[in-house]
């Protein structure tokens, strides 16, 4: 699943952008210092929007282009902000075999985002991902660290409601 880059505003801090620019200081020198950036820059602001890239890439003196290439190149980067609730649906072939696709489905209809993005409002992000272990559950999907197993597509919005309150 190729990743989304976010539609929502940056809204980074002075802090946040001073902790970066000690980050960037520190590994300026390195070589192969953008790995290393890239992580310090998600845990500073929970994911990497475009604009954060962008300093990564003037602070080390590299390209955008390289910076971009491995933000989307290992999955451990995330472009888009994750919600205060993170629904993840398993596609791994037990869950997918039994419908997860369809959850998925029921999920941008009823948030009306696509997979990795966030809600407007910052409280449901989308995600997909392969097999989380629990085959037997299956379809599976998490929110935060609450499993939920054995899914239909009517299931979705008891679910949703669930978290909105």
């Amino acid at each position: 699943m190729q990743k989304r880059i976010s539609t929502l505003p940056f809204n980074g801090t002075a802090e946040q952008k001073s902790r970066l620019d000690a980050v960037i200081a520190e590994h300026k020198s390195q070589r192969g210092a953008v790995m290393p950036v890239l992580q310090a820059a998600q845990e500073i602001y929970g994911y990497l929007p475009i604009e954060v890239q962008e300093m990564i890439a003037e602070g080390l003196g590299v390209s955008l282009e390289e910076v971009y290439g491995v933000s989307t190149f290992y999955s451990q980067f995330a472009l888009s902000p994750k919600g205060k609730y993170n629904i993840s649906v398993c596609l791994g072939t037990a869950c997918y075999v039994k419908g997860s696709g369809d959850l998925l489905d029921k999920l941008v209809e009823e948030l009306k985002i696509q997979p990795e993005e966030c809600t407007s409002d910052g409280m449901f992000s989308l995600t997909a991902c392969r097999c989380i272990g629990a085959c037997g559950l299956a379809p599976v999907l998490t929110v935060n660290d609450d499993v939920y197993g054995r899914l239909v597509p009517k299931d979705i919005p008891g679910i949703i409601a669930k978290y909105r309150q």
